[in-house]
């Protein structure tokens, strides 16, 4: 009994049910032989209470969970391990990942998912890519691997932004696709009526649909040439250039080149008139220029001023400016302005030559030079594009020039 621990409730009831048996005139001999089987259930059904748990195998259970806390707990992944069906251990990224208190719940009841509790029910080994098991867009590979047949471990690995990164590669191929499709869609129908009339087709309306043509063939290379750069920025994104060149004068030729012989007399150069130093690549740090010209040159009013500005700021950073005077954007747009194919205006940018990846390509070469990219806009006043660029430090010059 003293292994057991005495069940005194369960001895009192079964003695008080035995005398009233008796009282009302049940065989003492009988009832004392129920009473005993009662008592002797109750005993036996009680488990051994922790504390008398033989010291080796509660010393083993303390060592399993705190060891197996230790070993975990600094993972890049988020893992459980359960007694039965209960959460015993939780790492910090499975605490961050589901919250703290799932620590001595139900796994079933912690997870509330169907295909988790699936998972968690099986036998033997399971995996399964789970929608919506932390949030209505997460996607998380659940595994559960048992490791004797008390205790079992769960490991979620993170999903969600491989299945960004897959919908964001549709969205391109398919916007991609569409943007390629116009034009050679407009020159094919125009070739097939000129090849159809052959002579007959008059002399004036055969030179606007070579006219058509031209123009939707330009525009088709330009959107080739601008996926092109696109594709060579993002490859080299997390390559920072080591080239030493001077922004200011860089600036200016590449704003000119930007303009054009026909719209350099709308720029207004502000600033650096002293060397700027940067480390930078010297032909995309030409082609931000030109695509942040090329757009407010585009898009500010006609015969308005636009200003190019380059300084330093007190944390010897280069601070290029790009302001026009046009309609401005919506604050709405702004969040999405860097975005491939994004127009506030798909007709307008269209008309103008636009690709719709100026920006994108834009903000790829400031993440490449480790800078930073802003846009402003106040409708009926114009747009501000402002880019950070890191200046090189006065003692590495003074270092390289000895």
């Amino acid at each position: 009994m003293k292994d057991r621990g005495l069940p005194i409730a369960g001895i009192v009831i079964a003695l008080a049910t035995g005398g009233v048996l008796v009282a009302t005139g049940v065989s003492p001999l009988l009832v004392l032989g129920a009473v005993a089987v009662w008592i002797a259930s109750l005993w036996l059904g009680l488990p051994p209470p922790s504390s008398e748990i033989t010291p080796s195998q509660h010393e083993s259970v303390q060592l399993t969970r705190t060891g197996m806390r230790d070993l975990i707990e600094n993972s890049g992944l988020p893992l459980l391990m359960l007694d039965g069906m209960r959460i015993i251990v939780a790492n910090a990224a499975a605490r961050e990942a589901i919250g703290t208190h799932v620590i001595g719940q139900d796994a079933r009841v912690a997870f509330r998912h169907p295909a988790a509790v699936d998972v968690l029910s099986r036998t033997s080994r399971a995996t399964a890519t789970i929608q919506g098991l932390t949030g209505p867009r997460s996607i998380w590979q659940m595994s559960r691997s048992a490791i004797d047949d008390r205790y079992s471990m769960v490991e979620l690995v993170n999903r969600s932004a491989e299945a960004d990164v897959s919908r964001a590669h549709t969205d391109f191929v398919a916007n991609a696709s569409h943007e390629l499709r116009t034009p050679l869609a407009s020159i094919i129908g125009y070739m097939e009526t000129l090849v159809e009339a052959g002579e007959s087709i008059e002399p004036s309306r055969a030179a606007r649909f070579h006219s058509t043509v031209l123009r939707e063939a330009k525009r088709l290379q330009s959107l080739v040439e601008d996926l092109m750069s696109l594709s060579r920025v993002e490859a080299e994104k997390h390559d920072r250039p080591r080239e030493r060149i001077d922004l200011a004068r860089l600036v200016r030729q590449a704003a000119r080149d930007g303009a054009g012989p026909d719209r350099q007399e709308r720029l207004e150069f502000v600033g650096a008139e002293v060397p700027v130093p940067v480390r930078g690549d010297p032909k995309q740090l030409e082609q931000l220029v030109c695509n942040l010209v090329d757009n407010a040159l585009k898009y500010g009013a006609p015969d308005t001023p636009v200003t190019v500005e380059l300084t330093r700021d007190q944390r010897e950073t280069a601070v290029l400016t790009v302001r026009d005077q046009g309609e401005g954007i919506a604050p709405e747009h702004l969040p999405h302005l860097t975005r491939r194919f994004y127009r506030t205006d798909p007709g307008r940018s269209r008309a103008a030559g636009g690709t719709g990846l100026g920006l994108a390509i834009v903000k790829h070469i400031v993440e490449r030079h480790r800078g930073r990219l802003d846009i402003a806009s106040r409708q009926g006043e114009g747009t501000t594009v402002t880019v950070r660029i890191p200046i090189v430090p006065e003692d590495e010059e003074t270092a390289q020039a000895s």
